[in-house]
């Protein structure tokens, strides 16, 4: 199939024994990565890789064959009528009471949203003049950098929760003014003297201001490191990237660019520790895009500015994390929502492609796709419009079929299974073990996902909309970030606790061409001083039209509740006492239970939390009658004929 673009990241002349020695100690210094201070010998030693004049990704437009070229193509063909339609619009006000919503409120949506108008008219003016070349839509950039420039602060109100930034009490750098400030440095390097002087000294002003000098006295200990720089989510590599990038584009010492190289050489591998070594991302696959798109970004950046000698995707995780993409399809383009992940999210083609060509997995799917793009922010179509280390490789000798019958992540304790190539079966599932204190996380040990062909029938919903709520003390009072939101038990009438403590232990583990089996401990999950044990036991089988089995076996020191669910946004029926269809149009999946040691009953809810698609999940709660001493639940869940 083909697959789609997604919306939504110097030539030097060295002996080769210079390139040779600079190498290995890139090597020897990122496996120390992360302790102790930057040394200034390293600095000055990539300061000697570095051109005399900054760079960021893409050419300027003074490169008219290039531009003249980018302007034939599809995605670029819209540009110049979108800039057209904005020099007639107001530039969108943005009053502090704007910015104070969050804090009086909780709502982020608000202020956010006019903020991206006015941030995206940045690329827009600066794509549509690198096209045009006709200096109309130079002074409406122009305008907006002043204004941009004339706000008290860049950072997100979400992430200014005391109003320091506001008040300007401190200058902090998050995402959101990370991110701006590498439009504003890329736009810099593509128009340059078309500018007005005045206007890029304004500029360089705010970003020297807002984002190059706060950060080089954290990274001097001048005063206290912003806490994502030894972080272990997506921030570390979204901020990271977006100074590293910034600088690169528009400090004119090479000294001092070294710097900011040599700092996100070592900060970044915080980042990589948040994969397990196998690869897995608990952030979910939509902050994988982000994050590892952004860890990309800033390798490529790295490696363009040093001409290929410091190369940060050297590292033997990097290779891991990048298969996550492939890995982690259930079947047909369907992904877990696992974490705060939407179930609509899919792996950014511009990213596949280039994590295809670039380690040669020969994914040929995506590597047939155009990677060149007027789509998300400028320096990200810049740096896939432009050639790059991965346009630059030659394609793997041999295409890669995808990850076969299973992925499987040990180290995090998540399985995907698929059936056999040209199987009758369409019915592949997700089976998470993990723990509590996950990446964005949801407690949600022993959740699964079921998917027929291309429809996720039994799922994981999802996130919610973010609110102050969901990033704070309050966040497990969400019903779908806490367990009740789960195809997992309800034990003692209690929920899943949170806390790395509250692991998926993994018992057994059973895999063949017919059958996957993995049976996991989840009572760490459950704070009930009476449970002596509940495993939950996985049987996914290939043959016929495929099935999965659910089995949950409890044991309590007293009699005590107990009961388990099966999460859906799709119609359901129930068939009799002990079997329930969900289906979507033409897809179904019967679910026949079998308890010992009670009588249950069916208890459907709707969980009212708001979701980001809108739609309301279903909880079929599967609750024995009584309390129990043991009891087994068994879910047989098949396809319907």
């Amino acid at each position: 199939m083909t697959r789609r673009i997604s919306r939504r990241p110097y030539q030097f002349t060295f002996t080769a024994i210079f390139f040779v020695s600079v190498s290995n100690l890139f090597l020897q210094r990122t496996a120390l990565a992360g302790v102790g201070e930057i040394e200034e010998d390293h600095i000055r030693e990539i300061s000697l890789l570095l051109s005399d004049n900054p760079a960021g990704f893409g050419l300027s437009i003074s490169e008219r064959r290039t531009w003249d070229g980018l302007a034939k193509k599809d995605s670029f063909k819209r540009i110049i009528s979108e800039a057209q339609q904005l020099l007639e619009q107001a530039i969108p006000e943005q009053p502090d009471e704007l910015y104070l919503d969050f804090s009086r409120t909780g709502n982020r949506t608000r202020w956010q949203r006019v903020s991206g108008r006015r941030r995206g008219r940045v690329r827009t003016f600066v794509l549509a003049e690198c096209l045009e070349n006709k200096g109309r839509f130079v002074p409406a950039f122009e305008k907006i950098v002043r204004e941009l420039c004339s706000e008290r602060t860049w950072v997100m109100p979400a992430h200014d929760g005391n109003l320091t930034n506001f008040h300007g009490k401190s200058v902090d750098i998050d995402l959101g003014s990370s991110g701006l400030a590498w439009s504003l440095a890329t736009a810099d390097y593509l128009l340059a003297d078309k500018l007005n002087p005045e206007t890029r000294r304004l500029l360089r002003d705010n970003l020297d201001r807002r984002i190059f000098q706060p950060y080089r006295d954290m990274v001097s200990g001048k005063r206290e490191k912003n806490w994502w720089m030894t972080g272990t989510n997506n921030w570390n590599a979204v901020c990271l990237a977006s100074v590293t990038g910034s600088a690169l584009a528009v400090i004119d010492s090479p000294e001092d660019r070294a710097l900011f190289i040599a700092a996100a050489e070592h900060y970044s591998k915080n980042f990589l520790e948040g994969f397990t070594d196998d690869g897995y991302c608990s952030e979910g696959l939509g902050y994988w895009n982000y994050g590892f798109g952004y860890y990309i970004m800033l390798s490529e950046m790295i490696y363009q500015a040093t001409d290929g000698k410091v190369d940060l995707l050297q590292d033997a995780k990097v290779k891991q994390a990048a298969a996550f993409g492939s890995r982690i399809e259930i079947i047909n383009g369907v992904y877990p929502a696992f974490a705060d992940c939407s179930i609509r999210a899919e792996p950014g083609s511009q990213l596949m492609y280039f994590i295809s060509r670039r380690f040669g997995l020969g994914l040929r799917n995506w590597e047939q796709i155009d990677p060149v793009s007027a789509g998300g922010s400028l320096y990200e179509s810049m740096m896939y419009s432009f050639p790059n280390s991965a346009s630059r490789s030659q394609p793997a000798q041999n295409a890669s079929e995808g990850p076969g019958i299973r992925s499987w992540f040990e180290n995090a304790g998540i399985l995907i299974c698929r059936p056999a190539a040209n199987s009758a079966s369409s019915l592949a599932v997700a089976l998470k073990g993990g723990h509590n204190n996950e990446h964005h996380n949801h407690n949600d040990v022993g959740s699964f996902v079921v998917v027929l062909g291309d429809k996720p029938l039994l799922l994981d919903p999802n996130g919610e909309v973010y609110t102050a709520r969901t990033f704070s003390g309050r966040r497990y009072e969400s019903n779908v970030l806490n367990s009740f939101g789960h195809p997992v038990p309800l034990v003692a009438g209690k929920l899943q606790r949170t806390g790395r403590q509250a692991k998926g232990q993994i018992v057994r583990h059973d895999f063949t061409e017919d059958t996957d089996t993995l049976l996991l401990d989840i009572s760490s999950a459950y704070d009930v001083p009476e449970l002596e044990k509940l495993q939950r036991k996985f049987v996914y089988s290939r043959k016929g039209s495929g099935s999965l089995t659910v089995t949950d076996e409890i044991a309590f020191s007293k009699p005590n509740d107990f009961g388990t669910a099966l999460i859906t946004f799709d119609k359901w029926r129930q068939l009799s006492d002990s079997s329930v269809e969900i289906r979507d149009q033409n897809k179904a999946l019967r679910i026949d239970i079998e308890v010992t040691g009670a009588d249950f009953e069916i208890k459907p809810e709707t969980i009212k939390e708001d979701l980001s698609g809108g739609r309301l999940p279903a909880r079929l709660g599967i609750n024995l009658t009584k309390p129990v001493l043991r009891a087994v639940i068994n879910l047989t869940i098949k396809t319907v004929k």
